[in-house]
């Protein structure tokens, strides 16, 4: 069985060309993906996906693996910058992608209020029927409600078209924009920054409860703000200023050891699964700032029966 799986048919060259270069960095060093979870402090599920191409390992992550592997980190890391450019490129596709269904689906809407009404023809009905325009009374009282309805159906057709056009002069035609537009909304929690680097996917709220490696919240983009030591495993608080957000981690732990992370009344859990696995890691939860990072609680309960918490 092959070590390793096939790349996406859709992956950017670029992409591919990084991805194939971390697996020849790991193959060289003869380190299992477990390994390198544990020397680097990125979870295994994490490495196992940035090296099979569906997640664009964050610059941090790259840094740690050339430091453990004995790697020159300058060339991994112009690489991970021309895949980043890359993986941008492709989100950006993606957007267009979605744009476009979503015109797609206002046109659908257009449709389901039928043809456009028939205004010459029908006029031309009425000039034939009554040629000197005297035809009988009850015609003009019959032909008085259908008139109603093509204005009604006209009308609605009207504010659809508006809706749309309003939409594509905004933001809907052009993506740069709407990121853009989007990225300030996104992050008003999360401290200072107003605008999210590039390959950050969340700020402040819209962190919570989400995984900060998959979010691009770890790596440089975090600190230690609590540890303490339960045995020989480590619990920490990590923080992240960029992301507006905190969550617990555990390194140096083993099989059925759980991680526990309390920031004012929100809880998390996180928990080692699987065996060879040493580090496990709580979704995040969102904070205003590096103070109450501080006051957070990370737990270790160890499945030996052995617990502590930060301070």
């Amino acid at each position: 069985m092959p070590r390793w799986r096939t790349f996406p048919d859709e992956l950017d060259p670029q992409v591919r060309e990084f991805a194939e270069q971390l697996r020849r960095v790991v193959d060289r060093s003869g380190l299992s993906v477990a390994a390198v979870a544990d020397r680097t402090g990125y979870s295994r599920t994490s490495w196992e996906r940035y090296l099979d191409g569906r997640l664009l390992a964050p610059k941090g992550a790259v840094v740690a693996l050339a430091e453990v592997t004995g790697t020159p980190p300058v060339h991994l890391t112009t690489m991970w910058e021309l895949a980043e450019r890359a993986w941008s490129r492709s989100e950006m596709r993606q957007d267009r992608t979605m744009e476009a269904v979503r015109i797609a689906q206002a046109r659908a809407a257009l449709g389901e209020f039928g043809p456009p009404p028939e205004v010459r023809a029908d006029g031309a009905d009425r000039d034939a029927g009554t040629p000197d325009g005297t035809g009988p009374a009850g015609g003009g009282a019959r032909g008085a409600g259908p008139r109603r309805t093509t204005l009604f159906l006209a009308g609605a057709v009207g504010v659809v078209v508006v809706a749309v056009g309003a939409f594509l002069l905004s933001d809907g035609g052009d993506p740069e924009r709407t990121a853009g537009a989007t990225a300030p909304s996104s992050s008003a929690s999360a401290g200072p920054s107003t605008v999210l680097p590039s390959g950050v996917l969340c700020g402040g709220a819209g962190c919570t409860g989400r995984d900060a490696e998959e979010m691009g919240c770890s790596g440089d983009l975090a600190t230690t703000a609590r540890s303490a030591t339960v045995g020989t495993t480590l619990v920490e608080v990590r923080y992240s200023r960029t992301c507006g957000a905190v969550w617990g981690r555990i390194t140096r732990a083993g099989q059925g050891d759980e991680v526990r992370l309390t920031a004012g009344s929100a809880r998390q859990t996180g928990a080692i699964t699987v065996a060879g696995d040493t580090i496990a890691y709580t979704p995040m939860v969102a904070v205003r700032s590096a103070a109450d990072a501080a006051a957070a609680t990370a737990c270790a309960v160890l499945a030996s029966g052995q617990q502590g918490c930060t301070p």
